[in-house]
């Protein structure tokens, strides 16, 4: 099932799909290492919901809600 990464629940485990922006975030997003096939796994949400803290590649990242929706992933099962 294809949603975006801020709406996945805590713990769960994605795999980044495809960047549904362009320009500068998605160059922004690229350098901070979620492209394509990256595993991410959200770890907590802010107490109002934003930012986000992801672990990607190894590091824990944190996010704001509006560039998370611009991230399409799959869960775990759907590869």
């Amino acid at each position: 099932m294809e949603t975006t990464a801020d709406k996945i629940k805590i713990g769960q485990k994605t795999v980044v799909k495809a960047l549904a922006c362009k320009g500068a975030l998605r160059r922004r997003i690229i350098d901070m290492g979620i492209i394509p096939g990256v595993q991410i796994i959200l770890r907590k949400r802010a107490p109002f919901g934003d930012p986000l803290e992801f672990i990607v590649r190894g590091y824990r990242l944190c996010i704001r809600k509006s560039e998370a929706c611009q991230i399409i992933v799959s869960t775990e099962g759907d590869r």
